[in-house]
């Protein structure tokens, strides 16, 4: 059977990076006590008032073709909310699309060609490389260092452009290792772009589970706006990864593009999903901050579970539902070590290298149990890596 070069572009890696994950999920269906932290979806029900709104619009008979570019209420909800991060934006700059995955890859088809550079700061989310080679795009990976605690080095972003380098692609706060990038950071990039011709695109789904800092939306810089593309969603912040509802906010001409390519793919999202969407940022928020605080306690429950070990580390996360484990002392790669957990220990992890190369020697676990069974898993991931240790000081 003939099929496109465009199958071959978007498997790979990234897509193999699951399958640990879906051996998990077989095992847990079978009755087996497996915990699943290989996967960033939260464990919290999505807020009643939010699901409340959704019926409401279902039997108000709102079933029927949506606006292509978003309904105008929950484009003018978005401009709202982002104000709370010095934003000043129009609904004309806003599409809603089906989660912010899809946001991303509309981006992609509409800014790169085939030849073209995407400059993209690794490990980075599983996706990316096939987002970008979608298009015929090269991604240009810039190592974060471990030791460094994968903080961003904007001089190696610099290093990293060529003639052929059309954007720059940023997760802040990151996923996988929960870092955020630093105001002055962000002007020095903005930079970079105004010098260099170059598009910013800016991934920030975790923009409102951040703890100790604050966050920096790209959108705010000044000197850009005109090459600044933010993509964010509800997934992560208001537990409504199933809901498939996103947005892309960008300059009207580059809106007016997605627009135009929603109307042959997607044809709108469903407006009772809209109406959700709304409530959603326009109500009271408590709910959000109950959840980031959650993710803290748990956060602090897996740090302190592997404090003390000779032979793995936790890197804090500041913000975002994930945490960076070194394994490294064991003497096994990611893989290796993912495998040996969930196989002899129930508790499934990612493999760093499934990030990029940079999380070699890293697991990432997802924030996404209660503190008491994190504490509990990160207790197996602790004695899985210290009798890997014990074993590898033996054979020397």
């Amino acid at each position: 059977m003939k099929v496109s070069q465009l199958t071959a572009r978007i498997a790979g890696e990234g897509a193999a990076a699951w399958n640990i994950h879906y051996r998990a999920l077989a095992r847990q269906q079978a009755g087996e006590d497996i915990t699943v932290l290989s996967v960033g979806d939260p464990d919290f029900t999505t807020p009643t008032r939010i699901m409340d709104a959704a019926r409401d619009s279902l039997y108000a008979g709102n079933t029927h073709y949506a606006d292509v570019q978003g309904k105008v209420a929950l484009r003018e909800a978005i401009v709202n909310h982002y104000r709370k991060y010095g934003v000043t934006a129009s609904p004309d700059q806003l599409i809603v699309l089906a989660g912010a995955q899809c946001g991303l890859y509309a981006t992609a088809q509409c800014l790169l060609d085939p030849g073209d550079e995407v400059i993209v700061p690794e490990p980075s989310y599983v996706t990316y490389e096939a987002v970008i080679q979608s298009t015929g795009a090269q991604l240009v990976r810039v190592a974060l260092q471990a030791d460094r605690g994968f903080q961003l080095d904007v001089g190696d972003i610099a290093a990293a452009i060529t003639p052929n380098t059309r954007a720059i692609l940023l997760n802040s706060p990151h996923n996988p290792t929960g870092s955020c990038i630093e105001p002055d950071q962000w002007l020095a990039i903005a930079e970079l772009c105004r010098a260099h011709d170059l598009w910013l695109i800016s991934d920030e789904v975790y923009s409102d589970l951040v703890f100790e800092v604050s966050h920096t939306c790209a959108a705010s810089l000044t000197g850009i706006e005109d090459r600044t593309v933010v993509i964010s969603s509800l997934s992560k912040s208001h537990a409504m990864t199933g809901w498939r509802l996103g947005w892309v906010m960008g300059p009207p001409a580059l809106i007016n593009h997605l627009s135009n390519l929603a109307l042959c793919m997607l044809y709108g999202c469903p407006d009772f999903i809209q109406d959700a969407g709304i409530a959603a940022l326009s109500g009271d928020h408590r709910e959000l901050e109950q959840m980031r605080d959650a993710y803290r306690q748990r956060r602090d429950a897996i740090c302190e579970a592997l404090t003390g070990s000779d032979a793995v580390s936790a890197v804090p996360p500041a913000a975002g539902m994930f945490v960076m484990v070194d394994i490294r002392r064991t003497g096994l790669s990611s893989g290796e070590f993912a495998d040996r957990l969930l196989d002899e220990h129930g508790v499934s992890v990612l493999s760093g290298e499934a990030f990029g190369p940079s999380a070699a020697g890293f697991v990432r676990l997802s924030l996404t149990q209660s503190p008491e069974s994190l504490k509990q898993a990160s207790l197996r991931l602790r004695q899985c890596a210290e009798a890997c240790l014990s074993t590898n000081s033996e054979c020397l």
